[in-house]
């Protein structure tokens, strides 16, 4: 009998759970270790941000779905790994740290012969001072934060219908920052929620980003072939944000946020701040911290993680120029240099580099987005490491027999753009590959043919749609399997 052992349960997690629990027999032991009780699809986070959806419509109990499947289920974070065991016994383990009401506080360990880091990030809200729900600013990271920036939205509108003028700033609290959809979305609904309360014209909205262009996400930005002519997303974007009458600051990084004031440098090295009545951040994401010790207990995290607390898989972390990056540093396997019974998906593992170039002020500070590794892509990687896994616990590989490298690898995203049912609207986005390559796309690096852009009340309803889709296929219901990643 063998153990798989996974270390999460949000997108990624989840999604190797299922197939690992699906494609092994009752033999083997799957277990799910995660400090959550709920899941959450995190992409409709901005609808409950704006009221359009309420927190339980966006977050569903695990317990459930792991009883009726068979896997094993410990609320709990997981504190440290244990890849040789102990002066005991050689058997790999997993120190954890119970989260549940019953169990609150407990220490326990989790032994397994395979183990998949799918923890996702820790949101490093302490990285700037004053940013996030605890302190000066809002969140959409999870479904309660997006609750609490909605009332406190919802506050604001109410002000403005007596009359009260306000500013509203939205983007990312931190010059390396990913994820700038998800503000990127929030943004576009906020604005739409004040024209549909008809005080539009009381609020300045200003899009705050580290991004040195717009259009960029943390991609590099992405060519789009419209109307028999070639352009850049930055143009796409910049046409909405004017459509919208949303201004923009961007290579900017937040230094300070006080209880109205953003502080924040430009690449310029200039030292600057914008007030504000409301504002929504995204904190830069690092590592959850989890620990390594060998088999005498001496501490070996440097060799399984990077320094940015993300776990080191197979790819090239040569410190290369930006000219020298190419696409097959990217990790093929998602297994672990070390140990070959450790992988890490999502956004668990270490990125070789970032995708955009890298851009610092005149003072030194790095202001540049580090590389999205979210939704689509995380699950695919995550179902194919599973695959992987369950191939090499039947005995018919003794190394990974999947890849799916972000390189060789297409992703489809739809970004809300104003939550309507009949007037909302939604960019659809395809690119292929996620990571560029200008060797076989020279004038690109992506291609034309299957990187797109559109934006319409279709692509809402699409979202709207999914929404449902992929809440049903990670409950395990009936022809989950139907559901792609």
């Amino acid at each position: 009998m063998a153990k798989l052992l996974i270390l999460g349960g949000g997108i990624a997690g989840q999604t190797a759970a299922l197939h690992a629990r699906k494609q092994l027999s009752r033999n083997h032991e799957v277990i799910v270790v995660t400090p959550n009780s709920k899941w959450n699809w995190i992409p409709s986070n901005i609808w409950v941000g704006v009221g359009f959806m309420k927190q339980e419509d966006v977050v569903f109990p695990l317990a459930p779905v792991y009883k009726k499947t068979g896997i094993v289920y410990h609320q709990a974070k997981a504190i440290s790994i244990h890849p040789e065991g102990n002066s005991e016994s050689a058997v790999p383990y997993v120190t954890i740290e119970y989260t549940s009401p019953e169990k609150m506080g407990q220490l326990d360990i989790v032994q397994y012969d395979y183990l998949i880091n799918a923890t996702g990030p820790k949101l490093n809200f302490n990285a700037t001072k004053g940013l996030g729900p605890e302190f000066n600013s809002h969140s959409v990271c999870t479904a309660s934060h997006a609750e609490s920036a909605s009332s406190a939205l919802h506050e604001l509108i109410a002000q403005m219908k007596k009359g009260d003028k306000k500013d509203i700033v939205i983007g990312t609290g931190h010059g390396n920052c990913t994820c700038q959809g998800a503000a990127f979305e929030y943004i576009f609904n906020v604005e739409y929620l004040l024209r549909k309360n008809n005080v539009r014209d009381k609020a300045n909205i200003v899009w705050l980003s580290n991004e040195a262009e717009l259009g960029d996400f943390g991609i590099g930005g992405m060519h789009l072939q419209r109307g028999g002519y070639i352009t850049h997303s930055r143009v796409f974007t910049e046409s909405l944000y004017t459509e919208r009458s949303i201004n923009w600051i961007i290579g900017a990084h937040t230094n300070e946020v006080e209880k109205n004031t953003i502080h924040y440098e430009t690449l310029n090295g200039e030292q600057k701040e914008h007030r504000f009545d409301f504002s929504m951040l995204i904190p830069p994401f690092s590592g959850v911290g989890m620990k390594a010790y060998n088999r005498i207990g001496a501490d070996i995290t440097s060799e399984l993680f990077a320094p940015s607390g993300f776990m080191l898989v197979d790819a090239d972390y040569s410190k290369k120029s930006y000219e020298q990056w190419s696409p097959e540093d990217w990790p093929k396997t998602y297994q672990s240099p070390k140990y070959n019974n450790i992988f890490a998906v999502g956004i668990a593992f270490a990125p070789p580099h970032p995708v955009s170039k890298p851009m610092f002020s005149t003072n030194g500070t790095p202001i540049f987005p580090t590389p999205p590794r979210t939704g689509m892509p995380s699950g695919v990687m995550a179902r194919e490491v599973a695959f992987s896994v369950v191939d090499m616990i039947k005995g018919k590989s003794d190394k990974p027999t999947r890849t799916a490298s972000m390189a060789k690898m297409g992703a489809a995203c739809i970004a809300s753009a104003g939550a309507g049912l009949f007037n909302g609207t939604a960019a659809s986005m395809t690119m292929y590959p996620i990571i560029p390559d200008f060797k076989t796309y020279p004038d690109t690096g992506r291609s034309l043919t299957y990187t797109s852009g559109e934006i319409g009340l279709a692509g809402h309803w699409i979202k709207h749609f999914l929404h449902f889709a992929f809440i049903y296929k990670a409950k395990a219901n009936p022809f989950w399997r139907v559901v792609p990643e």
